[in-house]
Parts: structure tokens; sequence; C-alpha cells
């Protein structure tokens, strides 16, 4: 019967698609293929799909380093029946030896990002997979995605997900099933929320599920289900136990009625049974635990530091040799000291820093006065307050946002180009397409730096135009206002500049034709 009603459903999804697609605004040529093998490839996936209509494209969806199939890939059909015949047809189609999972695919995740028409279903039998489940529900509508949680190896986590294309579709499901057998276990089926929504609907202070600890390992369920039956019903009662059925000495016990449950944990929790005091209190989820023991140990953290706020020295630049007693030697002579400590590693190795904690702010003061640079084993100590990692790196953050230098926008208005009399010095970069400096240092100052130039005086008038002229090898250049003694001047014939070998250096071109009207 389920079998009929899914073929019925997506032969309405077919005759939908082959009217254009009006009815359906899910119909589209483009399918999402999970649940894949690692092995199969984009040819098997070709081959299996195209017996059902001409695939336009297929591929299987890689990781990008390691090339290793990620379990899903996409198949484009040419028109919407082929795509509504393969998801009908080949849907949870064993591949590989595993059931392969097919839906439309969207490009707009806002669809499935909504939770519109999405429910959540939990309590399932290990048994039941992704296609007893579709089977289960495509009687109250259209379904875009089915989908059973399953760990590793494979195995059902007990729970999985349906969304419709409506939340009428999804409404009339929950109305129907939520609460009925499926399998012989009766399940839960409601809303689907995300964890953040589940967090702010759920109230903290209701809970049916008790934890109980430190339990003696004679104690059994028939007394969990005696103790705790007394307070209200009870829905299940469970003792943790290893692989040899030796007790864990803890367990957990679950009302029907929040208030029992409440009642349970107010009146037990702290008795002695078997000469074991019992821990009472609610069942909380890892996260819950982990939230609470953070919120719980950043409080004592605060609470220490606002105590021995400007009492507490931190010490550093430690010889190896120096222990706590050590330490507590060094500095006892300043005050009384509640509490001392060398920092070491996980090999008991020193990480050469410490703690040392006074009574009285005016002690560590007179301490780090004392202390601070004092030789100690060829070492000398760094001494300060010690801070919290929070305020530490805030004060450091804070001195390096004052160091960077703050960049000045620049202007949008154009800007001619003004040089004092000789133009640009050498040294100084002019790049192409950015305006030169209005006024070029005539003194080395902060932030610039003088070059020496072959010639020039150190702090000498910049050069009078940009080009130097180049002295070939075996000749030497002409000295002017003066002569040259001996024969080697008949050999020096004066070249005219422009006929000189040149080296040009890089400025604006129009800088550059500037200098060469002035020549001219």
């Amino acid at each position: 019967m389920a079998q009929a009603q899914v073929q019925g459903q997506n032969a309405n999804a077919a005759a939908a698609a082959a009217n254009g697609g009006g009815a359906n605004q899910f119909v589209t040529t483009s399918l999402y293929v999970g649940d894949l093998d690692q092995n199969i490839t984009d040819s098997q996936l070709y081959d299996l799909f195209n017996q059902l209509g001409q695939v336009v494209s297929v591929r299987v969806c890689r990781d990008l380093s390691t090339r290793r199939s990620l379990g899903y890939g996409y198949v484009n059909y040419s028109n919407p029946q082929d795509a509504a015949r393969a998801l009908d047809m080949l849907n949870f189609t064993p591949v590989n030896g595993r059931l392969i999972r097919i839906m439309y695919s969207h490009r707009d995740p806002s669809i499935r990002k909504s939770g519109a028409g999405n429910i959540f279903i939990k309590n399932l039998d290990k048994a039941l997979d992704h296609k007893a489940l579709h089977d289960t529900f495509s009687s109250f509508g259209n379904i875009l995605s089915c989908k059973v949680a399953t760990d590793s190896s494979g195995q059902s986590k007990g729970y999985g997900f349906v969304q419709f294309d409506s939340e009428e579709a999804a409404q009339k499901a929950i109305a129907k099933l939520n609460g009925m057998l499926i399998n012989d276990k009766q399940v839960f089926v409601g809303p689907f929320l995300r964890k953040q929504e589940r967090e702010g609907v759920a109230d903290k202070s209701k809970f049916q599920n008790v934890y109980v600890k430190n339990l003696s390992e004679l104690t059994t369920e028939d007394d969990f289900t005696k103790i705790f039956g007394e307070f209200g019903p009870i829905t299940s009662v469970v003792i943790m136990r290893d692989q040899d059925g030796k007790s864990k000495c803890f367990g957990f016990v679950n009302f029907d009625n929040p208030d029992d449950a409440a009642r349970a944990v107010e009146a037990l929790n702290g008795k002695k049974f078997d000469d074991k005091e019992w821990y009472v209190g609610k069942a909380q989820k890892k996260s819950e635990r982990e939230n609470e023991l953070k919120l719980r140990f950043e409080q004592s953290m605060k609470e220490a530091a606002d105590k021995y706020q400007g009492a507490n020295l931190y010490v550093k630049n430690l010889d190896d040799s120096i222990v706590d007693d050590k330490l507590k030697e060094l500095f006892t002579p300043f005050g009384t000291i509640t509490s001392c400590k060398v920092m070491r590693d996980p090999n008991g190795v020193s990480r050469g820093s410490g703690f040392v904690a006074f009574s009285t702010p005016e002690e560590a003061n007179r301490a780090l006065a004392e202390m601070n640079g004092k030789m100690i084993v060829s070492k000398p100590l760094y001494v300060a307050l010690a801070q919290r990692k929070e305020d530490r790196r805030a004060r450091l953050q804070a001195q390096f946002s004052q160091m960077r230098p703050v960049a000045m926008a620049p202007s949008v208005a154009p800007r001619m180009p003004m040089y004092p009399p000789g133009g640009p010095g050498i040294g100084q970069q002019i790049f192409y397409g950015q305006a030169p400096p209005a006024i070029i240092p005539s003194q080395p100052g902060f932030g610039y730096q003088q070059q020496l130039v072959p010639g020039m005086r150190p702090g000498g008038a910049p050069m009078p135009n940009f080009f130097v002229p180049m002295v070939q090898q075996g000749q030497q250049g002409q000295r002017p206002g003066g002569r040259r003694a001996g024969p080697a001047q008949q050999n020096q014939q004066p070249v005219p500049l422009m006929q000189q070998q040149v080296r040009i250096v890089s400025f604006p071109i129009s800088v550059v034709c500037m200098q060469l009207d002035m020549l001219t």
C-alpha cells in the first residue's frame, strides 16, 4: 500500500512536470543524489540515470585535495519529465550495495534553510531505513527530502527528518502520526527546530530525566523503580554497565511528570543508600554540562582575580633550579605569602615563570620594587603585577593600535606637482600615476633616508636634471671648470650632453618632457 502511494505521488509530480511545472514549484531538471558509495564514478552514475532519459551532465562531488568522493552528486536532465521519472524509478535503488537517496536540487537554499514543512521524528526502530520512513509519510503530501540519521557504520541513530513541500502536509503528518506505533515503537513527530530554537523554547527549570551517581555496585533497576516510584509514574530506569555487565555506579530515571522528577531530586539528593551518598540531579547533555562548567570556572577565576587584585605578582626569567619553596623563600621578607607556584610543563620542567600572591597589595608593591631586576642565580628577575589573559590581550591590542600609522585618505582633486629649483633629488622615488610630493625635504629628518651619490656631497643640492652621464669603461670623465694635465687631455673629446650614454631614472612622462623642454 505504501509503495503504491509513493508511485502515485511521483506520478502526480511527473504529470505536473509534463504540464510545465506550473502546479509544483519544486519540479526541476536537476537531481541531487545522496548516500553514494565511495567508489562510484561519474560514468556509473551516467549509465544508471541515462536509462530513463537524456542526461545532460553528471558530477560526483569530490574533495579538492584528496579527490575522495563526498558521498553525493548531481544529475542534470534535458527536460523535467525525465527528471521526475528518474526520481520515481531510481529513488532508494541499491548501487554498489548502498541505497541511494534522490531529490530535486535547488540552487536557492532558502527553501531548505527556512524549515517550512520540515518535521522531526524520534524513537524510531533501528530497522527502519530511508525507504520505510519515506513510505510511511508519503501519504500526507509531496516529500522533498527524507533521511534517517545514521552513525559512521551505517546504523540508525533512532531519529530522522522529513521535509514536505507545504506546511499543511507537515502539520497533517504531525497530527496523524505523533504518538503512534511504528514497528511496535511509539514515535514522537513534531516540527523541526534548530538547536538555538530548541534551547530558547525549552524551559530549563522543567525536566523529566534524572541522573543518579555514586551508586553501590549491588543496586539494581528494581531498587531504582522501588525508590523513585514513590514520587510518581516512571517511564524508564537504567543503570549503566560495562561489557562484562558490571555496574558503572550511575544511572538514569525518567519520570512521566516533570513535577515528580523535581520532587525526587529534592528529596533524594545527598541521601545514603548502602553506605553510599547518592547524587541525584537533572540529567544534562554533554554540551549543557560543558557550558555550565565553563561558566563556573570563569566565575571562580574572576572571583580569585578580584580577591587578589594588586596582590598577585607574576615572576619570569627564573632559573631552572628555582622551585616553589625557593621562590617563596625569596619573597617572604616582604610580607605574608598566601600562595606561591612555579609553572611547569607536563614533563615537570620549569617554564621559567611563576606567581606569588601576598595578603595585601602594599606587600606586593614592596616586593615588586625590590625584586624587579634583581639577579637570582645569574638571571635578572622580571616582576610585575599579574593580569588576566583577557586584560593583557586588551592592553596589548590597545598599545599596538596606537603604534600603527594612520593611513591618510588620498585627495580626489587633481594635484599639480610643485618642485623647488633644481627638480626632484636623486634617490626620491616617484611612481607612474602617483603625484610627486609637494615639498621635497631639504635635509634629513624622521622617515627620510638620504642616499649618497658619487660626485655629490652629503647634504648637497639636488641634481639639476634627470640625466646622469655614463662614462664608458676605460674613459675618464671631464672635470667641469678645470683642466687635467698630461697627454690624456688630448684624447679627451667633449661630447654633447644628449649624445652621451645616459641612464634614465623612472619618472612620470610629463615630468621628463618638461625637463627635455628645459634642455632644448
